[in-house]
């Protein structure tokens, strides 16, 4: 395990614990999720080393890596999946409507940068993960990197996307430096992560199931991610809401809480998300985030 000493936002070194989480998915380990006492960022503290953190990725049921689709959650995320795909080609066509260079961070099994193709963008993917790099590399008869910080030096993207990636990120201040240095003028970054500050995050508490740790290394709220990108050098243009993620995450947050999944109680808890959110400074259960350069 390593230990942070200094808030990756702020920099400052006092910390409070804010919640014990345990990891349901791999290895039912217990994490400290730490709150910095300066600006309120919160992070799992301390964490598995890089070479280490592999290890808790090895899990069917972690979807984003694979294209299984056993089980009822399974094929429920593959069933919304293709409606949010076309959802996120919207948003990038609207963005850039005469398309162009397109790269998407922790690209997984490469399904988003499948229909990007299709529709007449050139794209470009990185994902660590082997098996899911090697289907997307399949779908899409291309190329995937396989690390952050040392791929496509002297390039420039209209769009980086980051998919509920950002807060798996070891490096999270160099990543940001690279995303800075990555992006073209007047191109486009495109950030979705989980929101700690959603009410169903409120409901659960510790069996939230977005705080998914060691795996999510940092849990946003829309103050800390502004902060963070802003001293970066980037300027935060909309923020768009996923609202089917309260559903998702409820379903799997009452396995956590029960040991089953309570499908009526998960549909009233993101549907009491999504309708608090609507009143509540947009805090709804994952947040898109479009940057420009400043």
């Amino acid at each position: 395990m390593e230990e942070l000493k200094n808030c990756p936002v702020c920099q400052n070194n006092t910390f409070v614990e804010f919640l014990k989480v345990q990891d349901f998915t791999v290895s039912q380990e217990k994490f400290s999720i730490q709150e910095c006492k300066s600006c309120g960022f919160k992070f799992t503290n301390p964490r598995p080393e890089i070479a280490k953190i592999g290890d808790y990725y090895k899990a069917e049921s972690y979807i984003s890596h694979t294209n299984t689709s056993k089980g009822l959650i399974s094929k429920l995320y593959h069933s919304v999946r293709k409606y949010t795909l076309k959802g996120k080609l919207n948003l990038i066509n609207s963005l850039i409507p005469q398309k162009g260079k397109l790269l998407d961070v922790g690209c997984g099994t490469g399904m988003f940068l499948n229909v990007c193709r299709e529709d007449g963008w050139k794209v470009n993917g990185i994902e660590p993960d082997n098996g899911a790099r090697q289907i997307a590399e399949e779908i899409n008869k291309a190329t995937i990197k396989t690390e952050i910080l040392s791929s496509f030096q002297n390039e420039t993207f209209d769009i980086i996307t980051m998919w509920h990636v950002l807060e798996h990120v070891h490096l999270l201040n160099e990543t940001v430096d690279w995303l800075k240095e990555r992006l073209s003028d007047k191109g486009y970054l495109i950030i979705a992560v989980p929101n700690h500050e959603s009410k169903d995050a409120e409901i659960y508490q510790e069996h939230w199931a977005a705080y998914d740790v060691p795996r999510h290394l940092y849990h946003f709220s829309q103050k800390s991610i502004k902060q963070l990108f802003e001293q970066k050098g980037f300027s935060l243009k909309e923020t768009l809401p996923m609202k089917f993620d309260s559903f998702y995450v409820s379903m799997l947050s009452t396995k956590y809480q029960s040991g089953s999944i309570n499908y009526i109680k998960a549909f009233i808890d993101g549907l009491k998300s999504n309708l608090n959110a609507g009143g509540n400074h947009g805090n709804y259960s994952s947040l898109i985030y479009i940057f420009k350069k400043d």
